[in-house]
């Protein structure tokens, strides 16, 4: 392992007070051993594995080895001193090893440890010693009651699970640690990832808002993703929240709306939850886009990361298939987006590739699609160019069998098969990426095949959204519209 990272050239984000908890160079980890059942040697193997290239300081004190890295006895027998520090310990001993950490000069920190606000009782008062402690030595700290930041752009992941993904452009700041583990694997399978992940746990010293500033500044962050059991600083979200979302959105999804809720919310971190209506109005004030579930929450942020905001409501639904129209065209109507009959013009240029079985309605229905490359370059180009539309919604349904049928017939061998529909594939997702890109107009596509089919793998590789119904595409493409009206109502408040 390469023990040395340079600090990149200063960008805005490396101005960030929060720039080296979420990018260090070096960090000491207290809490991992040898001994591969201790939640904190999970966390360093998960460090590891994700391939950190600074040097690691595992403080351990009987240990001369954890990992195969050298061990430390003591935090104030390093030869640096650390930017971070991420303690995984017993409750009783996180404040003296905090306040050591003080001493040494390290000034950012990660407590994964459990036992403080959440529990009630002692655990407020060990809490509040903690906050003294920071105060006192100038640290600023993630938790406690916390899984930590996954930064997969640094190569840094010091959550318990290992990273299954690849760098992406939402960031996430969640009032839940574990959501941002379990949602490695589930962004992986749509081709998107997180460009920072931060786990606040008690937000003892830092908090959403803090999160939000250090994303508003990330280079690699398209879109800001929260889970939300309580605002603590309503006043400083709010203003937050209003100088960012005009240039990147904010998708909310707020957990404590309901009485079971806010019960869960307090025993899970110590949180007060307020009521349901309450946060839609600081959510309508700040320009926060909400989300109605976790699904929901990952669907909104990849469609507002990848596409351009609608200028309207208006959309254009195109499909080869009757019942996934008509259920599109359902969907629109109960998020407010009107399908609006096409121009003469746009008619005048469909015709030629519409069958006479099809329909040049609204949604558009092909009932038969003969060949792939009109269905995903020529005719998305037409409609896209329609001046009474604002943006797009496309059925994708590929039987990838039907093509195996035909050529099998010609004698053409499996193999070969497979490679010509692959690299068919690929040349109708890259195709209609260009058209995708040339549009100021959003496209969403929705299916029902999987996404690890290959003409649905390869649209996802080519950066086109393809959500999982029609429902979930329409609600998204509601987003990308309520996300154009508040650009241009903050803009405005702002002039």
């Amino acid at each position: 392992m390469n023990h040395s990272i340079k600090r990149q050239p200063k960008t805005s984000d490396d101005l960030h007070p929060l720039y080296p908890l979420i990018n260090p160079r070096s960090i000491a980890f207290f809490g991992a051993s040898n001994r591969y059942t201790a939640m904190g040697t999970n966390q360093l193997t998960s460090v590891l594995e994700l391939g950190f290239k600074g040097q690691i300081y595992p403080i351990h004190p009987t240990e001369k080895t954890v990992l195969g890295l050298t061990a430390y006895a003591d935090v104030a027998d390093l030869p640096e001193v650390p930017d971070l520090a991420v303690l995984v310990l017993p409750t009783r001993i996180v404040a003296d090893t905090l306040d050591a950490c003080g001493r040494k000069g390290i000034k950012h920190a990660v407590i994964v440890s459990g036992g403080f606000k959440e529990v009630g009782g002692e655990g407020v008062a060990l809490e509040a010693e903690l906050v003294k402690i920071a105060q006192r030595h100038g640290i600023r700290f993630l938790g406690p009651n916390c899984l930590g930041v996954v930064n997969p752009h640094h190569l840094f992941n010091v959550t318990f699970a290992n990273f299954e993904g690849r760098p992406g452009f939402i960031g996430l700041a969640s009032q839940s640690g574990s959501l941002l583990t379990q949602m490695f694997a589930y962004l992986e399978q749509f081709h998107i990832g997180f460009s920072t992940g931060l786990s606040v746990g008690n937000e003892a010293v830092l908090d959403l808002v803090d999160c939000m500033q250090y994303l508003e500044t990330c280079p690699h962050t398209k879109v800001i993703g929260l889970y939300i059991e309580s605002i603590r600083r309503g006043r400083e979200f709010i203003e937050t929240a209003r100088r960012i979302a005009p240039h990147k959105p904010i998708v909310a999804f707020y957990a404590g709306g309901s009485e079971a809720g806010r019960r869960a919310a307090f025993s899970h971190t110590g949180a007060m939850a307020g009521p349901d209506r309450l946060y839609d109005g600081i959510f309508r004030q700040s320009g926060v886009i909400r989300a109605a579930s976790l699904t929901e929450l990952f669907d909104l942020c990849w469609v507002l990361g990848r596409c351009t905001p609608a200028q309207g409501n208006r959309m254009i639904v195109q499909t080869h298939s009757g019942g996934p129209g008509a259920a599109a065209a359902d969907a629109c109507g109960r998020e407010g987006l009107e399908l609006p009959l096409l121009s003469a013009r746009t008619l005048e240029r469909l015709r030629p590739m519409i069958p006479h079985t099809g329909s040049m309605n609204n949604p558009v229905d092909l009932t038969f699609s003969r060949n792939p490359i009109e269905y995903f370059k020529s005719i998305p180009e037409v409609l896209l160019d329609e001046l009474g539309a604002d943006g797009m919604l496309l059925y994708c349904f590929t039987p990838r069998k039907n093509m195996q049928r035909m050529m099998q017939v010609e004698g053409i061998s499996d193999e070969e098969i497979t490679k010509f529909a692959d690299a068919m594939a690929d040349d109708v997702a890259a195709k209609l990426e260009k058209v995708v890109q040339a549009s100021a107009k959003p496209v969403v596509g929705f299916t029902y095949q999987s996404p690890e089919q290959s003409p649905i793998r390869n649209l996802l590789a080519h950066k086109i959204p393809i959500l999982p119904s029609p429902e979930r595409a329409a609600r998204a493409m509601a987003a990308l519209v309520e996300y154009g009206r508040i650009v241009q109502s903050l803009e405005m408040k702002r002039t």
